[in-house]
Formats: structure tokens, sequence, C-alpha cells
């Protein structure tokens, strides 16, 4: 059973997704079904390492906060689209030292990083666990570094490691 579905909930999920992008009709199912199933198998040639989750708290408490930054990062950075030149905006690199060091961790704080809009997570040092970000209006570098290291860094700790 574990060879011929390796990662069943990435297939119901995959199969889900695909429905819902498209029509539900029988050839979809069976195409979607197809796909994930490939998608599955390609997942289990990968052998990526199992994730290790220490705390289902802090995870439900990183989903809010995360959402809630999504929002607001979204609200900020339309209002700052839609002011044009009316307001001096300075775009700048940073770098930020993490203690990080789990993988799926870092993935997670990847994906948090690069879904909030006018962020974007642009290299990672693993030797010196050395983040570079791109901040679309970055005015205080110390309010970035808080919002990274105490905001999701911690709680991504607590979670992973």
């Amino acid at each position: 059973m574990n060879k011929i579905l390796p990662y069943p909930l990435l297939i119901i999920f995959l199969i889900i997704m695909w429905l819902s992008l498209t029509s539900f009709t029988l050839g979809q199912l069976l195409i979607a079904t197809i796909v994930a199933l490939i998608a599955a198998q390609a997942m289990a040639a990968l052998q990526p390492a199992k994730a290790r989750l220490k705390r289902w708290k802090s995870l439900l408490k990183l989903t809010g906060i995360v959402l809630h930054d999504i929002v607001r990062s979204n609200i900020a950075v339309t209002k700052i689209i839609l002011q044009g030149n009316k307001r001096a905006r300075k775009s700048g690199f940073m770098t930020i030292p993490l203690d990080l060091r789990d993988p799926t961790g870092l993935t997670a704080l990847a994906i948090i990083i690069t879904s909030t809009p006018g962020t974007a997570w642009l290299d990672y040092n693993s030797a010196r666990g050395i983040l570079l970000l791109h901040i679309f209006d970055l005015v205080d570098e110390t309010v970035w570094l808080d919002l990274i290291k105490n905001r999701y860094e911690r709680l991504l700790l607590e979670i992973f490691e």
C-alpha cells in the first residue's frame, strides 16, 4: 500500500485542487487522479525528510499571524502603488541572521516571507545562517528584523526544533 500510495493526503489534495481549477467531469477526475499518482511517486523518489511538529498550538498561532500579516501587507502595498509618486518609497535588501536550522522550518519561513506581498526571500547561506531579503518598502530595518526574528522565527523554532 505504501509503494502504490506513498502520500495519500497529497494525492487527495492534488485531486481536489485540480477539480476546483477545472470543471468536474469524469474525464477531469481521471486526469487529476493520474497526475496526482504520478506526482506522489515523484515525491516518494525524492525521499523528503519527515517533518516533526513539536507544538501544534504554536502552528495554529503562526497560521493566524501569517494570514493577518498577508492581509495587512496586501493593503499596505496596494496603498503604496495607488499613491504613485506622492510618497517616497525606498526598496532595499536586508540580511537577517537566523537561529532556525530545520529544513522544514526554513521552508515554511521561505513560504511565509514570499507569500507576504512586499517581501521576497532571495538567498539563504546555510553555513552562516544568513537570510537575504528584498523589501519593497524598507522604512526601518529594525522593524523587519523584529518581524522575522520574533514574529515568525520564534514560533517556527517552537514548532520544528
